[in-house]
């Protein structure tokens, strides 16, 4: 289903998250990081690093997600930017924009968001600008005043 590259991605990870635990905080990584619990903040990775991050079916990120690969079989609620490519299992949820340069997406995943193919030369930047405009149009929403 998935295809052979991701397989070989996926062979090792650093840190696994089981289903018992609970992270409230911002994770910085770099190596490969499955999520099989909850996570209530942002994952990033170093750049540059060929990260990979795997969210299990019964994992749940409340936050953004910016990565180079990005393989999703659980929920997220927040907008993920994967730079290389991401895959949506059957299983996927995800409640947010997806910001990608390669995407694979299985039969039964929802996204309830935007999906935003990126031009690779131009991904961090767009990211960025993004990332503020998203947060601009949120305070707006909020009823707070913005110059």
């Amino acid at each position: 289903m998935f295809s052979s590259k991701s397989k070989a991605s996926a062979s090792h990870y650093d840190t696994l998250i089981s289903s018992k635990t609970e992270i409230v905080g911002d994770i910085k990584f770099k190596g490969g990081v499955q999520i099989e619990g909850t996570v209530k903040g942002s994952l990033t990775a170093e750049a540059g690093s060929g990260a990979i991050v795997r969210i299990s079916e019964t994992g749940r990120i409340e936050g953004k997600i910016n990565a180079p690969h990005v393989v999703v079989n659980g929920a997220v609620v927040g907008d993920i930017y994967a730079n290389e490519y991401i895959e949506l299992a059957k299983k996927a949820r995800i409640q947010g924009d997806v910001y990608y340069h390669k995407m694979e997406m299985v039969l039964g995943a929802e996204v309830n968001g935007r999906l935003l193919h990126q031009d690779k030369s131009n991904q961090s930047k767009k990211s960025i600008a993004n990332d503020q405009s998203i947060d601009q149009v949120k305070s707006d929403q909020s009823g707070d005043k913005v110059d």
